[in-house]
């Protein structure tokens, strides 16, 4: 089939590089480049990275709602738009191009997590099981009924990991879906609104750390952390932004910072967490080791959320 595919981030790319084994893929609309960095230079999205070197033509314009664009999108004549995590709403002119409608990658189990943060959300709420949604897109955010849903246990995966790991299960679903759509068998199930819950953006707050949080939820917290919602504590004067963490045996009180070999311990209301991946401010990654040999910090202090 033809296929307009509309993604962004690197959850995006490994169904992009499926759909491309599978059909042709005559373009690819992405967000626009965005200034990163301390030096704010351009940074390309990872989709379109990975278009251009799947040898695909990229657009990515900042709206979807302009006459140019809906006629570009009707001259590429696709049968199904694939969205994946583009980062927009899509208009009613949009929808109602492809001949097959506009199916969605949705990285959750609808209705549970409509939104842009259901990876993230799931690990903060200590859910068990999550997993990804092929879905027929309409006006509402994540309310179109699903062909498909495929689940994967949690465990102690991180937000990154488990952007991946459902990434790939998404893509390996979406294949599915799209040949029951080409040949004609393709079910569509209803979603129950009365079930639904909604993925906000995760924010500092949301993953912010104090000493009264137990154990549990602290972990939680820096798993689903990201760069743009990063956990970081204040110990002695210095800012320290927490990248992993793993439940410890050590029992230090509540609001205490042991410098140990293998990083840094941080004592909560029932117990200690490792914290084995740091990276001071201003300064590079590094493994929990690596810090405790060079860290200047006392082998013992109070800590508190930067």
């Amino acid at each position: 089939m033809r296929i307009v595919f509309m993604g962004t981030p690197e959850f995006s790319v490994p169904i992009l590089r499926r759909l491309a084994e599978e059909h042709e893929v005559v373009t690819v609309y992405t967000r626009p480049d965005a200034v990163s960095g301390r030096g704010k230079a351009l940074v390309a999205p990872p989709v379109k990275t990975a278009a251009e070197h799947l040898g695909i033509p990229v657009f990515q314009p900042a709206s979807l709602r302009s006459a140019e664009v809906v006629d570009a999108l009707r001259a590429d004549a696709p049968d199904v738009i694939v969205v994946a995590a583009y980062g927009l709403l899509l208009p009613p002119e949009v929808l109602a191009v492809p001949e097959h409608g506009c199916v969605n990658v949705h990285a959750s189990l609808l209705p549970r997590y409509r939104g842009a943060a259901p990876v993230h959300r799931a690990i903060l709420a200590g859910d068990r099981v999550t997993g990804v949604s092929i879905m027929l897109m309409e006006e509402g955010l994540d309310t179109g009924p699903f062909a498909l849903q495929r689940s994967v246990e949690i465990e102690d995966l991180n937000a990154v990991d488990l952007t991946g790991c459902l990434a790939e299960l998404g893509a390996q679903a979406l294949i599915e879906v799209l040949r029951h759509i080409e040949d004609g068998t393709v079910s569509w199930t209803s979603q129950n609104d009365a079930d639904a819950t909604y993925a906000a953006k995760i924010t500092k707050d949301d993953i912010a750390l104090d000493p009264a949080l137990s154990m549990a939820d602290a972990l939680r917290r820096v798993r689903s952390s990201s760069r743009q919602a990063p956990v970081r504590i204040h110990i002695e004067g210095v800012d320290l932004t927490l990248l992993r963490a793993v439940a410890a045996e050590a029992a230090i009180p509540a609001g205490v910072a042991c410098r140990v070999s293998d990083g840094l311990l941080l004592g909560f209301s029932d117990g200690a967490v490792l914290v084995d991946r740091i990276q001071p401010a201003g300064k590079t990654a590094v493994d929990g080791s690596a810090w405790a040999r060079g860290s200047r910090l006392s082998d013992e202090a109070s800590w508190r959320r930067a």
